[in-house]
């Protein structure tokens, strides 16, 4: 079994990076467009239902409150 040294490893980490084939420019920029919709639009339909589960939620409460 050989000792875990850090130093190693981020050097085997720097010769994976070298061998990885980087996209160019105008295969990123897209990429990046698609990501970024993606998300805004998850982060829209989240928000839209945790306001929505909230509402029906206080309703529930205020239905119960005068029992």
């Amino acid at each position: 079994m050989s000792k875990k040294n850090p130093i190693n490893y981020f050097k085997g980490v720097g010769r994976e990076a070298k061998r990885v084939r980087w996209p160019k420019k105008d295969q990123l920029i897209p990429s990046i467009v698609v990501v970024l919709a993606i998300v805004i639009f998850a982060a829209l339909f989240l928000s839209l239902e945790d306001l929505a589960a909230n509402t029906i939620i206080e309703q529930i409460k205020e239905a119960f409150k005068n029992l």
